[in-house]
């Protein structure tokens, strides 16, 4: 039993012995800690390098956004998402490839304004998880079978706009309204040229400082612009002005209607006429020698079925004077409703009152007998002011002064014209003082981000 007991003892008391040095002996503690924590350090590796991707990816991402939304604002035409498409790509983020998609809209609410009109650009990447799935983090997206993050970034952008006034104004929406073949000598330079439709100059791009079209500029201005919004027609309201016609008959110069009899003296017009208010004239309107129109308080000259035949002679306002000329009447008959003949206008238009700025204006309800096929030759034009011919195929030539008492202002609005190579206009840079709202436009520039 003794003996036993010993053994017991010496058992038990080894078993201590090791015990203890296994508490003492630390070889192997590195490994098992290394096990132990094996899937924090995996798990905290995976985040951090793919956190640094989602960070890398993301501004690239924004950076593609920021720029496609701009270059769609600028852009402004129906192209604008290929426009926005093509910018993403050479960021690295094509629509429908390498899990990128790329989605734009020209009807996006615009920040702070209310207005819907704004351009926004998005961007949405499929990132592929590796590491962080071994801590059990599976993404909120999958490609080809395998979890991965959904990344996303936006843009908002606005159409910027500079207002641009112009000195000629082609109102036709079809085809070419303005037009030019090899014009070497011709000078618009200091005014801008707008057409309704396309502007076409060959040859010479005519001086005109900025030459804009609402479908293509092809070659007019020496800064050329297309797809300028249409400019409505700013004069037309000005018509509910036009006194009502009074004339019985319509008598014509016999000369250019054969049959017809001589045009009575109230016609006929040379000297001074003193003049106020409306004044209409029924049918032609012939100068038999120069006049002076003497109207300190402006006044307008309403030419009813019939033209204005300068006849070789001057028709001018007096020093202070003021007139409109003003065709209306109806599309019956063979009526000519514009200046015809050689000799000069030399006019200045009112600087105030209704008909302010307004040199010369067809009724926008004439169709026929409105076409001019030498404006500024025959007669020459001395003007300051509007001329106004809506429906007008113009032939422009020669040279446009400001009127001898007039401020230095000439403004064309026609319906279409063909510039031929000497046309100028001299008279620009006095609106303002001549009291003639010129056409304006807001013409589209760079984008503005605005989110």
């Amino acid at each position: 039993m003794t003996g036993n007991t010993s053994a017991f003892v010496r058992s038990v008391s080894a078993c201590v012995q090791q015990l203890a040095r296994f508490r003492r002996d630390r070889r192997g503690n590195i490994a098992i800690m290394f096990g132990l924590m094996a899937p924090v350090l995996l798990g905290g590796m995976g985040l951090a390098m793919e956190s640094a991707y989602w960070y890398v990816d993301q501004r690239g991402m924004q950076n593609a956004a920021d720029a496609a939304a701009l270059a769609a604002a600028t852009d402004g035409t129906s192209n604008y998402q290929t426009t926005a498409n093509a910018v993403a790509a050479q960021y690295g983020y094509t629509n429908g490839a390498n899990n990128a998609t790329v989605t734009s809209t020209n009807a996006a609410a615009c920040p702070g304004t209310g207005a819907t009109n704004c351009y926004r650009v998005s961007i949405t990447y499929k990132q592929p998880l590796y590491l962080l799935p071994v801590i059990g983090y599976r993404g909120n997206a999958e490609v080809v079978g395998s979890r991965a993050q959904l990344l996303t970034a936006a843009a908002t952008a606005t159409q910027s706009t500079t207002p641009r006034n112009y000195c000629i104004l082609a109102l036709n929406t079809i085809g070419t309204a303005l037009l030019s073949n090899g014009g070497p000598k011709a000078d618009l330079s200091g005014c801008n040229t707008m057409s309704n439709a396309s502007a076409t100059c060959n040859g010479h791009d005519l001086g005109a400082d900025y030459g804009d079209a609402h479908i293509n500029d092809n070659g007019c201005g020496v800064i050329q612009t297309s797809n300028v919004p249409i400019v409505p027609d700013p004069y037309a309201g000005l018509a509910s002005n036009i006194p009502a016609n009074t004339c019985g008959s319509y008598p014509q110069i016999p000369a250019k209607h054969s049959g017809d009899p001589d045009l009575p003296s109230s016609n006929k017009w040379t000297g001074t006429k003193s003049m106020s208010g409306n004044v209409q004239v029924c049918g032609d309107l012939q100068l038999t020698g120069d006049v002076t129109i003497d109207a300190p308080t402006g006044a307008v000259l309403v030419i009813e079925n019939g033209q204005l035949d300068t006849n070789n002679h001057t028709i001018r306002t007096a020093n202070g004077s003021a007139v409109t000329i003003v065709f209306s009447g109806d599309n019956s008959g063979s009526y000519t409703h514009s200046p015809t003949g050689g000799g000069t206008l030399d006019i200045q238009a009112p600087t105030s009152g209704v008909w302010s700025g307004v040199a010369m204006y067809q009724d926008p309800s004439l169709t026929s007998g409105v076409d001019i096929y030498e404006a500024g030759n025959t007669p020459t034009w001395d003007i300051s002011g509007l001329v106004y011919l809506p429906n007008a195929d113009v032939t422009f030539s020669g040279a446009v002064n400001k009127s001898s008492n007039g401020a230095s202002c000439f403004v064309l609005v026609v319906s279409d014209i063909v510039i031929n190579g000497t046309g100028s206009i001299l008279a620009h840079g006095g609106c303002t003082q001549a009291g003639l709202n010129m056409p304006l436009n807001q013409v589209p520039g760079r984008g503005q981000l605005v989110y």
